[in-house]
């Protein structure tokens, strides 16, 4: 006669451990069989190697502090260890580029308030005409701080901007003006007027027929040639221009695109409402569009954000060419390696909190597809 089963406390445990849906997806996907078995394993084993390797380069090998420019023990451990002294001693020049030294708080205390501002845009709660009153406080802050003159403070020119203050602030306004040039574009792209449609086409194509380096070189050397003798525009702003613009060229396409979507009878049920172009566009058509376009939109701003490095071009020292600058000192040639690493991460975190941002954002306004 056949035994009876008996369920134990520690099969039940057990049965139920292996029915969670995280052990259910490895069993499924990495010990299907004994190919996927045999393939994790080996990635596993590489991927285990890789890190421990990283670890041993990055930490256990590294060298942290050097006394001044002493630099003989990142030089004995180079290629087993890495030199943070590096950073330690050139942080301050990364960051802030050829700002002047005593002055690198004000610069310190912008970054901070654009990431404050980040923040509360991120926020919906703030989504109403009090944003634009906190931004136009929070930038007037910054430019204060930035130039001086007042309060007491110092007057900085431009021209000795750079670092994370200049790339924060050349992708900040290129966004943030770059984005409502767009949706103009894109509509007029799209309007039944033949010269403003035929004007938009010419902008946009032309616009992104050509890299941004030339936008900036032209913005730099040939728009200086045009302007009466004696009237000049600063370089700064060149460059700011030259980035709004190509951005919004390519915006408007990923704009354009969302508009396309939106299905023919949303503009028919406007127009039985007997609503105007403009409110049609403003509370049915546009917010659905915008919503549709979410991910290659924010793909758009990280793109942006990574483009201000190529101002090198002009001579404005943004993060990477302050990073890049931070090299030349002879006590700390071939060290880059750790520079380029520190402003890897500092471009990674940027770049990945507005990636997260969106993901969330599409979840949150259900713009996502359901599988």
């Amino acid at each position: 006669m056949a035994a009876p089963n008996v369920v134990t406390a520690d099969t039940a445990t057990e049965s139920s451990f292996a029915r969670t849906p995280a052990i259910r997806w490895v069993r499924q996907n990495l010990f299907s069989n004994w190919f996927n078995t045999a393939v994790t394993l080996a990635l596993a084993y590489m991927i285990l190697k890789g890190l421990y390797s990283f670890a041993s380069w990055a930490v256990f090998n590294a060298v942290w502090t050097v006394e001044g420019t002493d630099t003989r023990p990142c030089r004995e451990m180079s290629g087993v260890g890495a030199c943070w002294a590096v950073i330690g001693e050139k942080h301050r020049f990364i960051l802030f580029g050829i700002y002047p030294f005593d002055e690198q708080w004000r610069p310190l205390l912008a970054i901070f308030l654009f990431l404050g501002l980040y923040v509360v845009s991120a926020m919906r709660a703030f989504w109403n005409r009090w944003l634009a009153v906190i931004w136009a406080v929070g930038l007037t802050l910054i430019g204060a701080l930035m130039w001086g003159g007042v309060f007491g403070l110092t007057y900085i020119e431009n021209e000795r901007w750079g670092g994370l203050p200049l790339t924060l602030i050349l992708a900040t306004f290129g966004i943030a003006l770059a984005f409502p040039l767009s949706i103009f574009l894109a509509l007029g792209r799209r309007s039944n007027l033949p010269a403003i449609r035929a004007l938009s086409i010419v902008y946009i194509e032309l616009i992104r027929g050509v890299p941004l380096i030339t936008l900036l070189i032209m913005a730099s050397v040939m728009f200086p040639l045009f302007l009466p003798e004696g009237v000049s525009i600063d370089k700064l702003l060149r460059a700011q221009v030259a980035i709004i613009l190509f951005s919004a060229a390519y915006l408007a396409e990923v704009v354009r695109g969302g508009l396309q979507a939106i299905p023919k009878g949303q503009f028919e049920a406007a127009d039985s409402l007997g609503l105007s172009y403009w409110q049609k566009t403003a509370k049915i058509i546009l917010p659905q569009a915008l919503q549709l376009v979410i991910p290659p939109l924010v793909n758009t701003f990280i793109g942006l954000f990574k483009d201000t490095s190529l101002v090198l071009i002009i001579g404005l020292f943004d993060l990477l060419t302050s990073a890049k600058g931070a090299l030349l000192e002879p006590a700390w040639l071939g060290f880059g390696v750790e520079v380029y690493f520190f402003v890897s991460v500092i471009y990674f975190a940027f770049c990945f909190a507005m990636s997260r941002y969106s993901q969330n954002l599409e979840v949150e306004l259900a713009t996502g597809h359901k599988h």
